[in-house]
């Protein structure tokens, strides 16, 4: 068992939505259901959670409990689909979504106060 405290979903993307808010959106306006930034946010926690294909991304976020999909932005009964998510991902420049989230992820290690040891493992 650990003792450190649990982390909420407010608390573990703080700050990754207004990263993301300066993505450009490729896809047309016509049509959009779900904003470019809830689905990245969305498709980055279940990355950091292990999931890695766009089908298991998708799957993490059809099952997550209500209060989740709330604080990410995602209406309980309206969840992005499979489809979907791969062609946002696939349409999103990746070079422009890894500088981003990179810059995210280094800010966060700065203004995390020191408990102790911690530590943001990223694989590239």
């Amino acid at each position: 068992m650990s003792d450190a405290p649990a982390v909420t979903v407010p608390e573990a993307v703080a700050g990754l939505p207004a990263a993301l808010a300066g993505l450009p959106d490729p896809r047309a306006r016509r049509g959009v259901r779900h904003r470019l930034v809830v689905v990245v946010t969305a498709a980055v926690c279940a990355v950091v959670a292990g999931y890695r294909s766009y089908t298991a991304i998708a799957e993490w976020i059809a099952d997550v409990p209500a209060a989740t999909a709330l604080a990410l932005g995602i209406a309980p009964d309206r969840r992005p689909s499979e489809a979907m998510v791969r062609r946002l991902l696939q349409a999103v420049d990746p070079d422009l979504l890894s500088a981003v989230i990179s810059g995210w992820l280094a800010r966060r290690t700065v203004a995390t106060p020191s408990a102790g040891r911690r530590a943001i493992a990223v694989d590239a």
